[in-house]
């Protein structure tokens, strides 16, 4: 058996580094972002949507040879519970490896966490959120929208619904930032259109019997029951509205725009119901078609719902900005407050001095044989079908 000389050994020995440091020098730095959202409960299925539409992002980044970067994506379960949310989020917001966020869907969670990542210097979007003090309520630099607030969800709401004839509302809302909100901006807006608010009920987001509120507005017999909360809640509003007969329009605000409504009441007592949601349907959005072969092609079981798209374009804008001014965390925050036309796949971004975009369409909805629809390509636009009370 021969042995190898020294000189041998040192050689191989020379050209097994080499190697290893081009292999080294090939590799790229990771850096960790994070996505917060409703994984469990009642409103999981926008969470998973918006999930997945956040992890497909990374995945596309992770996949281009020219990112300086390779990303992984930490996604934590807020359960849409603000106790719940402040504890993910100091999570979150302390683990400094983790460089920018996209976070929330429930406002109420959404309020608890902002002081937490203005505390830690963390950047982040939201992503689905449409509380207006989220933004507003502070001069967080750190806090930013890539969707619209339910300022101009309710502006839209109230105009539409009065130019479709109906005069008088009962109210029912969650007693959440996220129901008051609404009940506030519609009320607002509802008076300044002409119409008439006959009455209006705060509820709890858990509450489980509506006997007494539905009944006192069978009494007042109103043309339409206006609900601000999310879907849990609506399904069993709009139920029990049907066992008192109730036949007065439903109109929900965007918590309720889920196919898991649909689901909850079912096609029949679904028909009609209306809903107003910040952007434009994915198949009209301007990147809607590129979003929706890439989200099947990642082979993912569930639907990226009403948010994933702006779940998607937020992640986006937070790995685009890693890339600019590199892993930082002060220094991405101040590339976000730059931002001013930035082309995502919902359409321009533009942040205003509180973080917010002020690019906000309002698409109209409502439910047609078992599935939403946008109003302008409805039968009931044309007159075909009728909303109650027509």
């Amino acid at each position: 058996m021969k042995f190898l000389s020294k000189s041998a050994v040192s050689a191989i020995a020379f050209s097994m580094a080499l190697t290893a440091g081009a292999h080294f020098a090939d590799a790229k730095d990771k850096v960790k972002v994070a996505f917060i959202g409703p994984l469990t409960g009642g409103v999981s299925a926008v969470g998973v949507g918006g999930r997945n539409s956040a992890e497909l992002a990374v995945q596309l980044r992770n996949a281009d040879p020219n990112a300086k970067y390779e990303y992984e994506l930490v996604a934590m379960d807020s359960e849409c519970k603000p106790n719940v949310g402040v504890q993910v989020a100091t999570k979150i917001a302390a683990d400094r490896s983790i460089i920018g966020l996209v976070g929330h869907y429930c406002s109420a969670v959404a309020m608890g966490a902002v002081d937490i990542y203005h505390k830690f210097n963390l950047p982040m979007s939201v992503w689905g959120a449409v509380l207006p003090d989220v933004t507003y309520g502070n001069d967080y630099k750190e806090i930013h929208r890539v969707n619209g607030t339910m300022i101009n969800q309710n502006d839209v709401a109230a105009k539409f619904m009065t130019e479709q004839g109906y005069k008088t509302w009962v109210i029912i809302h969650d007693t959440t930032d996220y129901g008051k909100g609404h009940d506030k901006y519609f009320s607002e807006y509802l008076t300044q259109n002409g119409g008439e608010i006959l009455a209006d009920f705060g509820v709890p987001a858990d509450q489980q019997d509506f006997t007494a509120e539905l009944t006192k507005a069978k009494q007042l017999n109103p043309d339409v029951i206006y609900f601000g909360g999310l879907t849990p809640l609506g399904v069993r509003i709009r139920a029990q509205m049907e066992k008192l007969g109730i036949t007065a329009q439903f109109q929900g605000v965007s918590g309720i725009k889920s196919d898991s409504f649909i689901d909850g009441v079912g096609a029949d007592l679904s028909e009609g119901v209306v809903s107003f949601l910040e952007g434009a349907p994915v198949d009209k959005l301007p990147g809607g078609q590129y979003f929706t072969e890439k989200y099947k092609a990642a082979g993912f079981a569930e639907s990226e719902e009403a948010y994933g798209p702006f779940a998607f374009a937020a992640m986006n804008l937070i790995l685009d900005g890693i890339e600019e001014v590199g892993p930082n965390r002060k220094k991405l925050t101040k590339y976000l407050g730059d931002i001013h036309g930035y082309e995502s796949i919902v359409g321009e971004i533009s942040f205003d001095d509180h973080g917010q975009n002020t690019v906000a369409a309002i698409t109209k909805y409502v439910v047609q044989d078992g599935k939403w629809v946008v109003w302008e390509d409805s039968e009931y636009a044309t007159g075909k079908r009728k909303l109650a009370g027509k």
